[in-house]
């Protein structure tokens, strides 16, 4: 068991760490002139993920359960508290005065998310290799699902987040973040009960909805703000770096 949980924990660090160094490093210097969040905070919101992540993954477990053994009330409940803790956690994360209300929020978010996810995925990863019958086709289920699941976190990440001043054409909050996440969680444990063929469709299905999600969010809260430095020059009506409000760092 021990073994299963430590090769679902490098499953679940190398998906949602690669996210965070591939996605949210594109908003960070060299990449950008003048960095678009403090990299510290990110660290500390990825931190704080993880360790909210915990009682999460357990909860997921739990519903994973309920649905296998038809336990019609307790799968209710259970997806309920799922999806309700992590939109209170973001909730809170969005609206704190050391991670929120600034335009360096979505990418705290995101960082919070995808911890999240990640320890979500040692529970799915450690669950499977646990079980006593293996199977290459179960692997190929297992690894889109776990796909399955930071896509999930992360796509909710900017649906959820409530709209504010600097992503006005952003539609979307707790409610809705809830609703799609509540959807696609019941199509990937609803999947697993139909063999691994089954699950490998609903990965696949989940990951393209929220790809769609994320790629339509990102481009009105993120992209604005990773172009609009590279617009104008110094001295062309653009403040110099230590005047510009919005992202927090200054300090280059």
């Amino acid at each position: 068991m021990n073994g299963a949980v430590a090769l679902g924990g490098i499953v679940g660090v190398l998906l949602s760490g690669a996210f965070v160094y591939w996605e949210i490093g594109r908003f960070a210097a060299p990449q950008v002139p003048q960095s678009l969040f403090d990299e510290r905070r990110e660290l500390f919101a990825y931190t704080a993920g993880l360790f909210v992540g915990v009682p999460i993954a357990f909860v997921y477990l739990l519903l994973t359960a309920a649905v296998a053994n038809a336990a019609l009330i307790s799968a209710i409940v259970d997806l309920a508290i799922l999806v309700v803790a992590t939109e209170l956690a973001e909730w809170a994360l969005a609206r704190s005065h050391y991670f929120g209300r600034n335009e360096s929020t979505p990418l705290y978010a995101l960082g919070f998310r995808a911890a999240v996810g990640g320890i979500v995925v040692v529970a799915a990863v450690a669950g499977y290799l646990g079980s006593p019958t293996l199977s290459a086709a179960g692997l190929v289920a297992v690894a889109a699902g776990a796909i399955a699941l930071v896509s999930l976190q992360v796509g909710g990440a900017l649906l959820s987040l409530p709209r504010a001043p600097w992503a006005p054409t952003a539609r979307g909050g707790p409610v809705s973040g809830a609703a799609v996440g509540a959807a696609a969680y019941g199509v990937l444990v609803l999947g697993g009960t139909l063999g691994a063929e089954g699950a490998i469709a609903a990965a696949l299905l989940v990951v393209a909805g929220e790809a769609g999600v994320y790629r339509r969010l990102r481009r009105r809260i993120l992209d604005p703000r990773l172009t609009a430095p590279s617009k104008k020059e110094e001295g062309e009506g653009v403040p110099p770096p230590a005047e510009r409000g919005g992202f927090g760092r200054t300090d280059r």
